[in-house]
């Protein structure tokens, strides 16, 4: 884990090796935050920025367990489905709509760290959305400023 401090806070980061399979997927990745929290925040306040470096997955926060992450993806293949309508053309079929993801599910959520918590609703987890079959292997960098 990465450790920068300056006079005004501190900057920590980590990267999480998250192997997302052959299937299109939403991974929650609430416990691997509040994991790296408990170390990093160490009971400050800040903010907890979730990132994917990569050109086909995104960062989604919503309610996971209840059938909301398997209609995340239903709504995703209507809106972008595996055809052969994109230029985009390597990969398996439909591969293109992948790379048009991270427009509609950014790459990225910043998130409120209060007393070194993470500070969801009820019902929010945070998840890294996959629907790129070609890439069974994700990095997501977590990064903490407080």
């Amino acid at each position: 884990m990465a450790d920068t401090h300056g006079s005004h806070g501190s900057f920590r980061t980590h990267v999480l090796d998250i192997a997302t399979g052959s299937a299109e997927t939403v991974y929650d990745l609430t416990h691997d935050c509040e994991a790296f929290l408990r170390e990093a925040a160490a009971g400050r306040d800040g903010l907890l920025n979730v990132f994917v470096p990569h050109a086909t997955a995104g960062v989604a926060v919503l309610e996971t367990g209840s059938g909301s992450d398997e209609d995340l993806l239903s709504a995703l293949h209507d809106l972008l489905p595996a055809d052969d309508r994109w230029r985009h053309r390597h990969g398996s079929r439909g591969h293109g709509r992948d790379h048009v993801l991270p427009a509609l599910v950014p790459p990225h959520a910043t998130l409120p760290v209060i007393g070194g918590r993470l500070e969801l609703g009820t019902w929010q987890s945070v998840c890294l959305v996959d629907t790129n079959r070609d890439n069974p292997d994700r990095q997501v960098r977590l990064t903490f400023l407080g």
